[in-house]
């Protein structure tokens, strides 16, 4: 079996896991069973609005996104490479800061402590192996840095404004009725350091790895 086949089975089941968590979590959520203690007091219209508000829902869908253009080899459009590199930084981002800052709560049910392994944990894992060991190479473009960015910076904006009237954030270290505003403004900009280092390197990692680009053409 050749190493573009692997890849493509590799994104193959990526894509499979991301699905399964996504859809898993939500049925969770319809059926009654929270995705954090917070949000046992709220309707289940409100608990599902609220699924959909996660930057690790977020950034999965984006994974299974980017992995449906790879699947189908559609991979010469900006918006492919924007969804790529977004998804790629989103996920990382989401494992980075689900083992340092999210363990996961001990009231979950097995249900909900399967999807928040594999949300947080596995997917990660397989995006980043499979980016560094099948690419597709030669694809993150400094054109792309910036556009790759809106998203990340549009759901923090749209959280932090929406929090007051929901009272609700979706995570302790940008819970402004918790912390406070300065606090929370320190973690959001330490947040999006993150992610420009993390782009920047995805960058610098992927010009190195150009050698390998066709991995993924069979």
């Amino acid at each position: 079996m050749t190493r573009s086949r692997i890849g493509r089975y590799w994104h193959i089941g990526t894509f499979v896991v991301a699905a399964f968590a996504l859809t898993f979590q939500l049925y969770l959520v319809a059926s009654g069973d929270n995705i954090l203690d917070s949000t046992a007091a709220a309707s289940r219209l409100e608990q599902t609005r609220r699924y959909f508000s996660y930057f690790t829902i977020q950034s999965n869908f984006l994974v299974a996104v980017s992995m449906v253009f790879i699947i189908r080899d559609r991979l010469g459009s900006q918006l492919f490479r924007v969804v790529r590199l977004a998804s790629l930084i989103g996920i990382t981002v989401t494992g980075i800061v689900a083992a340092i800052a999210l363990p996961p709560s001990p009231n979950y049910t097995t249900g909900s402590l399967i999807c928040d392994r594999l949300l947080h944990v596995v997917v990660p894992a397989l995006t980043f192996i499979g980016w560094v060991a099948f690419g597709p190479r030669g694809l993150v473009r400094r054109e792309d840095l910036l556009p790759s960015l809106i998203w990340p910076v549009a759901w923090l904006a749209a959280t932090l404004a929406l929090g007051p009237f929901v009272s609700w954030y979706p995570y302790p270290f940008i819970n402004v009725d918790s912390i406070g505003l300065s606090r929370t403004l320190l973690n959001c900009a330490v947040i999006a350091l993150l992610f420009l280092a993390l782009a920047a390197l995805a960058r610098w990692t992927d010009r190195r790895l150009t050698g390998d680009r066709d991995t993924m053409t069979a």
